[in-house]
Formats: C-alpha cells, structure tokens, sequence
C-alpha cells in the first residue's frame, strides 16, 4: 500500500467515531464522533455522518484506505480482511453472536463505500485471540451442541491487548515472540489477557464480553444457576435477566454507580457499599493475574491500560500490592505519577515489571489496515 493515512471508523447504532491516522509515524491528522445517528436533532443515517466526518477532514490528507473497526469475527476471521461481498455476508451472520455491535459495524462498512472509492478493511476484535488453545477456549457443554452454534470463548479488546502488548515488550526491551505478558484493558468495559510470544493464550471474556472482570455495568464471571434461579423466584424474563447482567451490575449494581472515578470518590468518602466493590474488583483482579500467571510459566511484565487502568493509581496499588509473594511490587511515587506515556511503576530490581501502557486501537487499526493492503 502507498504511504497515506487511513480513516478509522468505529460504528456504533447511533454513533460514529472516526480518526484519521498516519499508520507509520502514529501522527493523529484528526478526531471526532458524529452522534445521534437517526435521531432528531441528527443526521439522517451512517452514510450521512460518513460525509459529515469526510467534511470535517476537508483539506487534510485524504485517507487511501478506510479501516473499520468490527466486534466479532468468530471463526471465520484470524486477522484484518480486505472487506468483499462474502465478507460482509459473514459479518452479518455473525450478528447472532454480537447482536449490539456487528449490524452496527456493518453499516459503517456500507456507508463509507458508498461515499469513499478506496479500499475498506475490517479489523476484528476477537481476531488476536484466535490462537487461544482449544483447553482455554472450549466451554463443557455438549461438544454437537457448542459446534453447531458456535459457544466458545471469543475474547474481545483484541487490538488494544495487540498493541500494548507489542509496546510493553518494546518498552523493556525484550523480543516480542519469547516474551510472557499479562494485559490487563480496564474502562468501563474490561478484560484481561495473557500474552505468550507475541500470541494470546487466553482471556477473561467469552463468547460475548460479559464473562471475565467486573465492568462499569456488565457482571463479569457468574454461576450460571443465578439466571435460571432469578427467573424461577424473582420471576425475571431471560430478556429483562441479559438487560440486567449486561447494563446494571458491575459497579452499577454494587453501588448505583457505573463509573469507577465516582467509585473511588464515594469510597474516599467512607461509602461503605463503594469500598466492598473495590474490594470485588480487586479479588477478581488478582484471580485472573494469578491464573495466567501460572499458565504463562512466569512473568515479564503485568501491564495496566485503558481509562481506569491508566489512571487510577489506586486501584493498581490495591491490586498488585498483595502480590508482592508472587514478585509483583508497586513503587508508590511511580505509580503517582500521570502520564500519556508508558512508564514502569515497580521498583527497580522487582523480578517482575509491572507497567503503565496507554493503548491505542485506533492506531492498531490503522497499522493492520496497512498491513493488510
């Protein structure tokens, strides 16, 4: 592919946000979300905020290729796919797994071809994750059953986990492909990641990203018996149950509120209902690093990213501190300080590094989108 920038589109039902990047130096030419997409007071459908986006990017220079982010791959999709016709058909068939994300995508797909004559790509987020082995994908259900519907773990935020990993090993020096790495992607949705040579070799979310971490308002990891349980004694509808497990738990659940800052603000302020949710956090935080860290053999790094996992100081002390057994240390003015930059937040001379990494999807978009063409 010639040099140029790429236009990153992230589609979402009624929103659209877009960057245009340069895949070689990184340089961000511009940024925006086109919002309120079919809604009054906005623009008609994806393909008119398409031209709304493409109009605020007037002048500068002009994408030679459009790269789209999609939710869900499943099987078919290993990698960043030049978008034909049987692909978009896939991703359609896909939808029965990510029923609030791929439609979506999928009109960000058709809208920029019908407005942009260059070539679309679409990066999947669970494409990184397809090396995950069968013993850590598979679920224990009846195997006829799993295939013929396609149950197994997915995993999700796959570009962010790629590309922070990918620099966490820059950062230390170490060669990516004999490198052990545990990402942990925490914002208001949130997932962990255990990283070997450069492959991922499992991760905390499933066959949908409720599964794994407590999020903003997503569960993470349940007793399946719950649903059937509040469907026979609370007499919930499985509808209303997947509403709940998905937009009011997680930190919204515990303590009515689904942002982590507002969390913290209440905990700092002696809510006691904030503080046992930290506390929830934590735990499964720390269960996860620990799982993977004894699959991995060993760690070089565990690595924070993401709104809450860049900035929230305290909750990466409170998780890493009572690991100290395990080689996992925080040094408490480097983990104070806030920054845009990866930086190591463990002492020196701790056997494991723990680090600070801000991820960057869109670039990781637009990288693989060069790569592909």
């Amino acid at each position: 592919m010639s040099a140029g920038s790429v236009f990153v589109l992230n589609a979402g039902s009624s929103s659209l946000k877009y960057q245009l990047v340069d895949p070689g130096s990184g340089d961000v030419h511009a940024s925006g979300t086109v919002e309120r997409i079919g809604e009054a007071g906005g623009v008609a459908d994806h393909e008119a905020a398409v031209r709304q986006a493409l109009d605020e990017i007037d002048g500068l220079p002009a994408p030679v290729a459009v790269g789209h982010r999609v939710v869900h791959g499943g099987d078919r999709f290993d990698a960043a796919t030049v978008v034909t016709p049987e692909v978009e058909e896939a991703i359609d068939r896909l939808s029965a797994l990510a029923p609030l994300h791929n439609p979506a995508n999928l009109q960000g797909i058709r809208a920029a071809q019908a407005v942009l004559d260059v070539p679309q790509v679409a990066v999947f987020d669970t494409a990184f994750h397809r090396t995950i082995p069968a013993a850590a994908a598979a679920y224990a259900i009846p195997a006829d059953l799993a295939r013929e519907h396609q149950v197994r773990r997915y995993g999700f935020h796959g570009t962010s986990h790629q590309y922070v990993s990918r620099a966490a090993a820059a950062f230390l020096g170490i060669p990516l492909e004999r490198s052990r790495i545990v990402v942990l992607h925490l914002g208001n949705g949130a997932s962990a990641c255990a990283v070997q040579d450069g492959r991922s070799v499992d991760t905390s979310m499933g066959m949908t990203p409720l599964e794994g971490l407590v999020m903003g308002t997503r569960s993470g990891d349940l007793d399946p018996a719950v649903i059937f349980h509040l469907h026979r004694q609370a007499g919930m509808g499985l509808d209303e149950i997947e509403r709940m497990l998905n937009r009011s738990s997680g930190l919204k659940g515990l303590t009515g509120r689904g942002d982590m800052r507002d969390v913290q603000a209440a905990a700092a302020a002696g809510d006691e209902a904030a503080q046992e949710a930290l506390a929830v956090v934590r735990h499964r935080l720390r269960h996860y690093i620990g799982a993977y860290l004894a699959g991995l053999g060993g760690l070089d790094a565990l690595v924070f990213t993401a709104g809450v996992g860049e900035n929230d100081a305290a909750l990466r002390a409170g998780t890493v501190e009572p690991l100290a057994h395990l080689g996992l240390q925080v040094d408490p003015e480097r983990n104070a300080v806030r920054s845009k930059e990866a930086r190591r937040i463990s002492p020196d001379g701790s056997s494991i590094a723990v680090l600070v990494v801000p991820t960057n999807e869109e670039l990781e978009i637009a990288r693989q989108t060069a790569v592909v063409l």
